[in-house]
Formats: C-alpha cells, structure tokens, sequence
C-alpha cells in the first residue's frame, strides 16, 4: 500500500491509543503464567501482539477479547503443554525472546520461528546465558529457529552481566530466574526498560534492585528470587504506548499551529528519553492529570508547534528512547543547526537496520544526513522538501516519514505503508482525525 501525506496548516484535537505493547506483551504472557483469571483493559490487539496470543493456544492456555479487554485463563506456573507444532514469532524479537524465558520457566518444549527479518535478529544474547542456567536451548548459528527441550535438572540461579541493556533480553532472564534453583543477579550496563519487574512485583514476585541488595555497589543491578508462590492473576488497565505516541508528538511539534493532546500514556521514567532530549530541543509541551496504574506513571501530554533547535544524542538516554529514533530523526531534520547521535549501534538490529535505512529515506527528501558506524548526523535548516520513500518494511520507519510529509515543503509518498498495522492499525485514522490529509492505494 503506498500512503501519500499533504503538507497541514496546522493539526488539532485529543486522541487516545491503544495500550503500549510493551505492557501488552508482558501482561499476556503473564497472566498465562499466573494461577487464576487476569483481566487487561485497552490491551493492544494488533499485528505484533498476535503471534504470541497463538502461541497461548499451543500452550494450553485460553484466552478470549472482550471488546478491548483481554481476558486470560492462567493455570500456574509448570502447567504448559509442549508445543506440537513449530511457533511462529512473525517479526516480533519481543515474541520470541520473552517467549523463550517463560518456555523454560514452565519447563516446556518447542520450536520458536518467524520472518525471514526476524530470523536475522541476534539471539545468541538469550541462548548462551540461559545455557549456563541449564537450560536446554538451542539456535540456528546464533539465530532462529530457536529450540528449546526438557531438561532433567534444575534451572540454576546465575550472576550474569548482559553485554548490553535490553529489556528483552532481561525478560527472559528473569522468567527463566522465576524458575531457578537460588537466587540470580542480572547487571546492564545502562537503564533498560523495567516494565517486567514492576509488573512481576505488583503480581506477588521478588525483584530486588540495586538499592535494596546490602552493600551491592554495582548500578542497574537486580536480584531475582525464585518464586515461592503462584503468580497472582493481573488487572491492570494499559496506558497508551508512549512509543506510538512519539509519532503524535513529533507531529505537533513540528506542524504549524498546532495543539494536540494525547490522553493517559506511559510516562514510565525508563521509557521517556525522547520527551527529555526533546525538550533540550525546545519542545514546548505540558504533562497534565498525572498518576500511577500498576505501578506505571501515566499522564495526559499536550503538545504544541515548536521551533526546535539541534542537539546531540548518546550515553544512558539512548536505551531509553531506543525504540524512537525513526520518528526522533524527523524531529531533527525540521531543527535548525546539526544534530548529532553516537552510541546508537543497537538500531542496526531493529525491524530494519534503522541508522541506514532512516538515513536513505531522508535523504530521498532532501535532507542533509551523514551516516555513521554508531549514528547519524542530521543539518537540519527547519524544512523537509518531500518526495517519494520506503517503509523497508519497518512499522516505526513508515510512520516517521509519514509524520514527515506533514510539515514537507510538498507531500510524501510512502511505499509499503500497510506496515504500520503491525503496532497501530489506528494510525492514519487518528492523524486525519487531527486534521490530516492522507490519501493511501494498494
């Protein structure tokens, strides 16, 4: 499907989103391993959440969509059946990883698989660790398809430094931990994020941090103890995800006149790094009606047109705005002065290898953007000439630029938007909603 984006006077109004698929992701997965019923109101059913809700099914575990509540039938950890036929993970590196974790912790057998995208993914950063726990698992050269096995002895409890701060490889360390044997220790070396831990606590499970292990002086530490308990079954109602809401605020900030309100997202500190690096920017927005939901800060944010000047990018904040940088890259090109990222190797092993990738497609719009080994460099002048781009089949990729041609001298013509479904299938429906105008064919 290609998707044509005319430039705006101005884009207006409120929207809310759909739950954010981190929170999604974990609270099915879960909720599968809890003892009971668990309820998740404005769970995100979309293209990348599928592939697990499948697998559910292959498990043993049922589960049914009431509206936008997802409604699921847990039976305890170690009640999984093995998985008769090989799962597919579509392009989904959360999937698999976390899938991986919870196999081993209910001791269950399997083959993971997906998309010839995902099957590039490196998964040899969950296979080598959970080896040293004992854990029978197996890849294909360091990728998947991903075998996992029974294993006659226990998990073993482990002291692991991860070579890189990834919230999807320590979900899956620490459900595999749930299951150990002694307790086990995971240290990054920055500030993943840490949606698995508040949630796994507010269900009944111990994940100490740093500051609450005596005399530990090592920072982004925590001590997983294996459960003595049944999980308790999950109710929680999901913020808006805060990375589908980065498209949103990118679009207010960058569209003249404009004034947009996106209600109740996750403002989860870890999470949050594009809203702090665009505020250096100039970014003129506003947190309102804030609070606490399951353990995660929500809030109401209202942005508005900006003239945003460049900055640079790298240290700790990367990890917290990873999941941003297609659409962060937009912001840039409309600033005024040179924008610099470094230490951003880890977009390589996106849904598309991001640094390359976003760098092509800006340049298509006339935009002056240099490539590097860990980065980019954008000069930005505050205008986008526009043209003709394409999604490479990236969902973060396709709404980045069409956010672009928004605000672009002429309109935008993205190739492969159907990709967009794979997070927020309400994604052009919500921008004409605020005054768009997109006009798509297949």
């Amino acid at each position: 499907m290609d998707c044509i984006v005319y430039p705006v006077s101005g884009l207006q109004g409120s929207i809310n989103l759909q739950g954010d698929k981190s929170l999604s992701h974990r609270a099915l997965l879960l909720g599968a391993m809890a003892k009971g019923t668990s309820e998740i109101e404005n769970f995100l059913l979309a293209g990348v959440t599928k592939p697990m809700l499948n697998a559910m099914e292959q498990f043993g575990i049922s589960w049914e969509m009431k509206e936008k509540t997802l409604i699921v039938h847990g039976k305890g950890l170690g009640s999984w059946k093995d998985a008769e036929n090989s799962l597919d993970c579509g392009n989904s590196a959360t999937t698999i990883r976390l899938l991986a974790g919870a196999m081993a912790a209910n001791h269950t057998s399997g083959i993971l698989d997906g998309s010839e995208g995902l099957q590039k993914r490196p998964m040899d950063r969950i296979v080598e660790p959970m080896q040293i726990m004992g854990i029978q698992i197996h890849s294909t050269a360091g990728h998947a398809p991903l075998i996992l096995q029974r294993s006659p002895f226990p998990i073993r409890g482990i002291e692991y430094e991860l070579p890189v701060a990834s919230a999807q490889v320590k979900t899956c360390l620490i459900l595999s931990a749930l299951a150990a044997d002694s307790p086990s220790q995971l240290v990054e070396p920055g500030p993943s994020r840490d949606h698995t831990e508040r949630m796994l606590n507010a269900m009944g499970a111990h994940i100490l941090s740093e500051s609450e292990v005596e005399n530990y002086q090592k920072k982004y530490c925590i001590t997983v103890m294996p459960l003595k308990d049944e999980l308790k079954p999950l109710r929680m109602n999901l913020p808006g995800d805060i990375s589908s809401a980065a498209f949103f605020i990118v679009a207010g900030l960058i569209s003249p006149h404009s004034q947009i309100k996106i209600s109740q997202i996750g403002l989860n500190p870890r999470r949050a790094g594009l809203i702090e690096v665009l505020q250096k920017m100039g970014a003129e927005y506003s947190i309102q009606n804030q609070n606490e939901q399951g353990g995660e800060t929500v809030g109401d944010l209202v942005v508005n047109a900006s003239n945003l000047e460049a900055t640079q990018v790298n240290g700790e904040v990367v990890v917290c705005m990873i999941d941003e940088f297609p659409i962060f890259g937009v912001a840039a090109a409309f600033a005024r002065g040179e924008t610099i990222v470094s230490q951003a190797e880890e977009l390589r092993y996106k849904e598309s290898d991001r640094i390359t990738m976003l760098c092509e497609e800006l340049t298509k719009m006339g935009v002056d953007v240099t490539e590097q080994a860990d980065g980019f460099r954008i000069k930005g002048n505050g205008k986008v000439s526009g043209g003709e781009v394409c999604s490479h089949g990236d969902h973060r990729l396709a709404m980045a630029l069409m956010v672009a041609g928004l605000a672009a001298e002429n309109p935008v013509c993205v190739h492969g938007a159907e990709v967009v479904n794979e997070s927020l299938p309400e994604f052009i429906p919500l921008m004409r909603s605020l005054g768009a105008e997109i006009t798509c064919r297949d």
